[in-house]
């Protein structure tokens, strides 16, 4: 017998990677693929499953847009903009 899948109001702290995948808006396989890359967090073994906490898979989304901040492009360079100022504001 399968239990019923509970919809709440708020993600749970722990999710398989279908639900991991859903909550950060992705496929189940480009999911996967960034924890096989390092990407994203790695789940936790719980009892014959893999479990993604869902406060590690906020962090790992913030260190994303940081980094997208981060990034400078040659032409950046060229025109000596420092781009590492521009969220100062």
């Amino acid at each position: 017998m399968t239990k019923p899948r509970v919809d709440t109001a708020y993600p749970p702290r722990g999710m398989r990677a279908d639900r991991a995948a859903a909550y950060l808006d992705m496929s189940p396989s480009s999911f996967l693929r960034l924890v096989e890359e390092k990407k994203l967090p790695a789940g936790v073994p719980i009892k014959g499953m893999v479990v993604w906490d869902r406060y590690e898979l906020d962090s790992a989304f913030e260190n994303f847009k940081d980094r997208k901040r981060k990034r400078r492009n040659s032409a950046d360079e060229a025109l000596g903009i420092n781009t590492d100022d521009a969220d100062d504001d």
